[in-house]
């Protein structure tokens, strides 16, 4: 091959990609200085009518530029330094209300100000919660889009908070468009269909979520609830379709066996503690009869925390129970083969009750669910030994659910002691069951030495 045609291979490989680079530079220009318009000093009448225009702009703009939209945003909109020494120096030679205004005026980030009015346009505040969705996924390779992250979480914390949303139970007469969207985002245990979602709607059910006024027919987070009598050690039969419908007006026990969040987009917002604290309240004045607040739960980080400690587990005496149930996991079917196997249960049932009680990630419990429920006020109650044998119930959690239940009168202790790092709020079996794993004998020795 000669020289020459070398080279118009390179050119035909390498031009295309430049201009295409390039195009998709300018329409992520196009749609910063869209968005640019609005820091500009106009009416609310033609702000709104801005705001519509930059938001078509955003929604026109493709999946590869947005990337290039998202970087523009966070290197042209800053705060003025100039600006922003000069109101300092004012501030510290003559400290008033007046020169602290001007401060926090000039600090202010521009993306603040920029959101804000997006929120103008009937639909911004959808647009910035898809807009934050995709910057979340690409954070870790894209550090600087932090600033677009942080602005919009202390704005949805404002915009979200409890005064602004509306706690409505969902049923069979909820809306289709709503009751659709319920299948969609259940993230715990899947919705396969309609008849599904009927039977987790029928009288012994209830459901509900909250909504925000700008977003009426979409639930920003939903609870799902099975009312029984007594404490449910199993997922199975609360969402098998062949159930006979209990009499909700016998139930003793409210249980809490799904809690979803549907947007992304609002991540970093909290919901669920002030969700399932009225729904408990709401339950409680329509079934005086129930007075045990409880959650059947997944241990999602359970099996991948195993993994982890096994290296650790093979360096400590009096271990072969621990690393051959750990073993036995692995197997296909082992549910099936070794599901009364006590000396297995005995073992997984230890190293479990320690990673729910003992393990921890950033001096918080390692486990995603339980730092949600034990920073609520709620008690881990118990363990529950192949209560879910989905094929995602076995890869994630072996198997295992927990229940935690909120006793009300206990909630704000439990929580406190949470908070202040004191010990986690169990039962004395749960603890005693705990202090069987050999990680837990290792940690005696070692305070003892």
């Amino acid at each position: 091959m000669g020289p020459s045609s070398l080279f118009k291979r390179i050119v035909n490989k390498v031009l295309p990609s430049s201009l295409e680079q390039a195009r998709l530079m300018r329409q992520a220009k196009r749609v910063t200085e869209a968005w640019r318009e609005l820091l500009s000093n106009r009416g609310e009448v033609s702000g709104a009518a801005v705001a519509r225009e930059a938001i078509l702009a955003f929604r026109g703009l493709s999946a590869e530029a947005k990337p290039l939209f998202f970087t523009q945003l966070t290197t042209t909109l800053v705060p003025d330094e100039a600006l922003v020494s000069k109101a300092c120096q004012q501030y510290l030679s003559a400290p008033s209300a007046a020169h602290l205004s001007a401060l926090q005026s000039a600090c202010e980030s521009p993306l603040q100000k920029l959101f804000r009015r997006l929120n103008q346009a009937p639909d911004g505040i959808e647009t910035l919660m898809s807009l934050r969705k995709n910057v979340i996924l690409g954070l870790k390779q894209n550090p600087e889009w932090q600033l677009i992250d942080e602005v919009l979480d202390r704005l949805f914390n404002l915009w979200f908070n409890r005064g602004f949303l509306s706690l409505q139970r969902i049923d069979w007469h909820t809306p289709a468009f709503v009751l659709e969207k319920l299948i969609e985002y259940e993230a715990v245990h899947e919705i396969s269909g309609w008849r599904d979602l009927r039977r987790r709607l029928q009288s012994d059910r209830r459901c509900f979520g909250f909504f925000h006024p700008a977003l009426p027919d979409e639930p920003l987070i939903f609870i799902e609830v099975a009312l029984t009598k007594g404490i449910s050690a199993a997922i199975g039969p609360l969402l098998d379709l062949e159930a006979p419908v209990g009499l909700a007006e016998k139930a003793d026990t409210a249980v809490f066996y799904s809690i979803t969040n549907c947007q992304p987009g609002l991540k970093g917002v909290s919901f669920g503690n002030l969700l399932i604290k009225q729904v408990a309240q709401k339950l409680g004045e329509e079934f005086p009869r129930i007075k045990t607040f409880t959650t059947l739960s997944p241990i999602p980080g359970f099996t991948q925390w195993l993994t982890h400690i096994t290296p650790e587990l093979e360096k400590l005496p009096d271990v072969k129970d621990s690393l051959q149930a750990i073993a036995t996991l692995s197997q296909p079917d082992w549910h099936l083969k070794f599901s009364n196997d006590k000396k297995l249960k005995e073992s997984v049932m230890a190293l479990c009750a320690y990673y729910l009680t003992k393990a921890t990630q950033q001096n918080l419990p390692a486990d995603s669910v339980a730092r949600f429920h034990l920073g609520n006020g709620a008690r881990v109650e118990r363990l529950n030994w192949l209560a879910d044998v989905s094929p995602r119930g076995l890869k994630n959690c072996a198997g295992m659910m927990v229940n935690y239940v909120y006793h009300l009168n206990e909630i704000e202790q439990n929580h406190e002691a949470y908070v202040k790092g004191s010990e986690l709020a169990c039962t004395r079996v749960l603890r005693q069951m705990a202090q069987t794993c050999p990680l837990a004998r290792q940690g005696s020795k070692d305070k003892k030495n």
